[in-house]
């Protein structure tokens, strides 16, 4: 393993788009290991395959509980949205506000070239998309939301997530609570391998 160069801001090729992993040999195994040492070692939660100047369709995630490398991932369902601080491993000083879906589910080949299905909520579910958009050309800090519009946004949904799940919101502490408040730790990640015929696409 070994940590790769990240692209950084103004680089062309995070505004690329990348080509479909057709065969899945040696080359690809060593670039996800690379990948999730580069997104280890950076201290970040998702990579994409374009940020360490390869244009192929590969990410890797780690939300806490425990690595995913998807190759060719697409999302197939997402509900909800949510509003919430974004950062990104190819913009280290340009973090924001950016409304995500709540949950999605994408599906993917995995290493061993099996077809798998992965259902995320909250931040898993920010992180598929963030890293997907990496490999369509697009890149957070044009989603951005200003800051004074993000924090009413944050407002609302937090009194709705509040009523949703039972939860009570001190006033004191309202400006402080964001959607990561009501992650549920058993919702971030669930991983499937599909049996066949049994694709939503």
């Amino acid at each position: 393993m070994a940590i790769r160069k990240l692209r950084y801001n103004d680089d062309p090729i995070l505004r690329k788009k990348a080509r479909e992993i057709t065969e899945i040999n040696d080359r690809m195994k060593t670039l996800a290991a690379d990948m999730l040492e580069t997104m280890y070692h950076d201290e970040g939660v998702g990579l994409a395959a374009p940020q360490v100047g390869i244009l192929r369709r590969m990410i890797v995630i780690d939300v806490g509980q425990g690595p995913i490398t998807m190759i060719n991932p697409v999302i197939v369902s997402q509900k909800g949205s949510i509003v919430d601080i974004e950062g990104c491993l190819s913009f280290p000083d340009d973090g924001g506000y950016v409304e995500r879906p709540e949950y999605v589910t994408a599906q993917f080949t995995d290493l061993e070239g099996r077809r798998c299905e992965v259902k995320g909520h909250m931040l898993l579910a920010r992180a598929i998309c963030h890293e997907i958009d990496h490999l369509n050309g697009e890149v957070f800090i044009d989603k951005k939301i200003p800051n004074e519009e993000a924090q009413k946004m944050i407002e609302k949904q937090n009194e709705r997530l509040a009523k949703a799940q039972h939860k009570t919101l001190h006033d004191s502490a309202r400006d402080e609570v964001t959607s990561e408040a009501f992650e549920t730790p058993s919702d971030l990640q669930d991983v499937a391998v599909m049996k066949e015929g049994a694709d939503h696409e």
